[in-house]
């Protein structure tokens, strides 16, 4: 009994992570409005190693369509604005010798289409991460009841991990609905 309670915890953790690696994910895409999240993925090279963008420098929003960079080194300028050229997020900085902005362009349609599909893309990754899980907890329920624990209760468990595998699939669809309205609003 302890056991098959402990797979439908082990489960449970397993899949709220696959929701949570979602939910950052598309924190990351950029949906038309400045948010400092979008560069949580940026690394920088400072003294000898890669550091987070957040590590060197102050990020922040002063208004909707902008994001500022302030790095806490002067010297980290350089470095910063050749991480942000080089990385994804596909804004051009500029650097007036103190600060480094990043206007935030409004979204073209083709762009909009191309990032509803990333996050459709990331989703679906997450929902394999929930499907695997179940198959794992459901390979050791059959394995736990071919070494003698009650039949019925091993149908049980399934069915309580069915459950919560639709309850975390219900969630992972409504955070990429609710991503796409974002990112399809003009």
């Amino acid at each position: 009994m302890a056991a098959i309670k402990n797979v439908l915890e082990q489960a449970e953790a397993k899949m709220l992570q696959s929701v949570t690696f979602l939910e950052e994910a598309l924190v990351r895409i950029r949906a038309g409005k400045a948010n400092v999240h979008i560069l949580d993925g940026v690394k920088v090279e400072s003294y000898g190693s890669l550091m987070p963008l957040t590590s060197v420098a102050t990020v922040s929003t002063p208004d909707a369509k902008t994001i500022t960079v302030l790095p806490w080194d002067k010297t980290m300028l350089q470095p910063i604005e050749k991480a942000l050229m080089d990385s994804e997020v596909g804004i051009t900085p500029e650097n007036n010798g103190e600060i480094i902005r990043l206007g935030i362009p409004p979204l073209t349609e083709e762009r909009r289409k191309m990032l509803v599909k990333q996050t459709r893309t990331d989703a679906e990754n997450a929902k394999i991460g929930v499907r695997n899980v179940r198959r794992d907890a459901n390979d050791t329920i059959k394995k736990a009841v071919k070494e003698g624990t009650p039949e019925d209760e091993g149908k049980e468990t399934e069915a309580a991990i069915q459950k919560m595998h639709d309850k975390y699939l219900k969630k992972l669809d409504e955070l990429i609905a609710a991503k796409e309205r974002e990112i399809m609003t003009v």
